[in-house]
């Protein structure tokens, strides 16, 4: 596939391809919001998915400034959100020294970005330590440019905010995407923009209320959509179906009603559990059992779709050219509860194995998920970007993305 979205009517972004960096001073915005413990990094996968970026910059000579925010700092310096152990992390997994600046701006930025040589790597300061970067400040914008010959955005996660150092950059430096964006850009273009179809989405999740937006976007491109999780339950409940006790939010009846007629009227079917697996308390191994969706018992819990609903999903599944998953199918932190995440899941995974399918996958909850089910690395993309991941499945245009784009 080319560089770039390949969708009829959208300009393509710029990548590293077209950018010359030896003896430049690149202006490199990655994605370091990494989770801490007693001062370590715990989980490195957001550093090592801007590792390529970071090594080929350098590697070509660049002199790579790393910008980053962490943590949410009120605009001001708060000493337990600085970035200077993750400097260290960043070191560990690249395998070459990176120096770390006590500011993003000003003298102590200055002073570290002109003691680089070319191949060399700094960290600046926490960007949201000042004010100026969530505002999108133009004077603020200018001093973190200052260090800069051009600006490289690899950070697809924070893409959905229109900050200094994620879109306001891009207007004042020759801008360029990086390999991490480059991929999940390329991604989601071959998902939902230009997708092999048939297309076919598996939304779960507990609440209907935080996927509405997602649910009314993905009814006019997907050619079928799978609903599960607390939110199949709303969409249940709905129609008549009695959920005894389960987690539903019955005040969105109508709003559930609407996305189907909005599903009809674009010929994407819908598919909603045929049974459950019901228990009685929300703990893991809780007594439990199958029921047929006439006869959910009053006081009785839905914590996972049923064996029939299972097949139902992997038939959708084979009849898919492309899928695109966000949210789980049931409470599957809690065994046996993961029973249809894990079975949809590793089904998908088989398809993607044997090039029958493109899988794309995205959000938190989903990542953990695919994890439990041990299949993370068989989809053919798998989104850490939350946020940007949810607000791009449901049509926005990502302020970070469209700065990047060859005007």
């Amino acid at each position: 596939m080319s560089h770039g979205t390949s969708s009829p009517g959208t300009r393509s972004f710029r990548t590293l391809d077209e950018a010359q960096v030896k003896g430049r001073r690149v202006l490199l915005r990655v994605d370091l919001n990494v989770p801490m413990e007693n001062g370590r990094v715990s989980d490195a996968t957001r550093i090592e998915r801007v590792v390529p970026t970071i090594r080929e910059i350098a590697d070509n000579g660049g002199r790579v400034v790393l910008l980053a925010h962490f943590g949410r700092p009120k605009g001001k310096p708060e000493p337990k959100e600085s970035l200077r152990p993750v400097a260290a992390a960043v070191a560990e997994h690249i395998g070459r020294p990176v120096a770390f600046a006590e500011d993003c701006i000003g003298e102590a930025a200055t002073e570290a970005v002109d003691a680089l040589k070319d191949g060399d790597i700094v960290l600046l300061e926490n960007t949201r330590f000042h004010a100026g970067e969530e505002k999108n400040d133009t004077d603020f914008v200018k001093a973190l440019a200052a260090n800069g010959d051009l600006y490289v955005n690899d950070a697809f996660s924070a893409a959905h905010r229109a900050h200094a150092s994620t879109e306001g950059l891009a207007h004042v430096l020759p801008a360029y995407a990086g390999r991490t964006m480059q991929a999940e850009l390329e991604a989601l273009a071959k998902a939902l923009e230009a997708p092999k179809r048939p297309v076919v989405a598996i939304v779960g999740g507990a609440k209907v209320s935080s996927k509405i937006d997602l649910l009314e976007n993905l009814v006019t491109k997907v050619d079928a959509l799978v609903i599960g999780g607390g939110m199949a339950n709303t969409f249940l409940h709905a129609q008549g179906v009695a959920v005894g006790k389960s987690l539903a939010e019955k005040d969105l009846a109508t709003t559930a009603l609407k996305i189907m007629e909005k599903a009809s009227a674009h010929n994407c079917a819908i598919i909603l559990p045929v049974d459950a697996v019901v228990a009685w308390h929300f703990e893991a191994n809780a007594p439990s059992q199958a029921y047929g969706l006439d006869a959910i018992p009053e006081d009785g819990m839905i914590l996972d779709i049923g064996p029939q609903s299972i097949e139902r999903v992997r038939a959708a599944i084979d009849d898919a050219a492309t899928l695109v998953w966000n949210g789980p199918l049931g409470a599957f932190e809690l065994t046996p509860f993961d029973a249809g995440t894990v079975a949809a899941a590793r089904y998908a995974a088989e398809r993607t194995a044997g090039g029958k399918l493109v899988s794309v996958a995205g959000g938190g909850d989903t990542v953990a998920a695919l994890n439990h089910a041990g299949v993370a690395e068989a989809f053919s993309y798998v989104s850490t970007a939350g946020g940007a991941f949810l607000e791009w499945m449901e049509g926005k245009a990502l302020p970070g993305v469209e700065a990047l784009r060859a005007g």
